[in-house]
């Protein structure tokens, strides 16, 4: 039997969103970006963000998001 990793139980989609930060730490601290490739410059970013904060929520840009701003190759990993 495999067990999920510990961060897979922390994802949770828009609509199930607001109940599950209802009840996380304040203050709350929320970006978004496509993170398809996730490099230095991305891990450097978020862990400035979590400092401003308690918690860190991060909101990734759909497949078709991601599309439409990088090119029509994007995404290299998918959502």
């Amino acid at each position: 039997m495999t067990t999920q990793p510990s961060f897979e139980q922390k994802i949770c989609t828009r609509p199930d969103f607001a109940a599950r930060a209802a009840v996380l730490p304040r203050p709350l601290v929320f970006t978004n970006g496509c993170f398809d490739i996730l490099h230095a410059g991305h891990v450097r970013y978020l862990a400035a963000a979590r400092s401003e904060g308690d918690v860190l929520v991060v909101g990734l840009n759909s497949d078709e998001s991601v599309r439409a701003i990088k090119d029509e190759n994007r995404p290299i990993v998918g959502q």
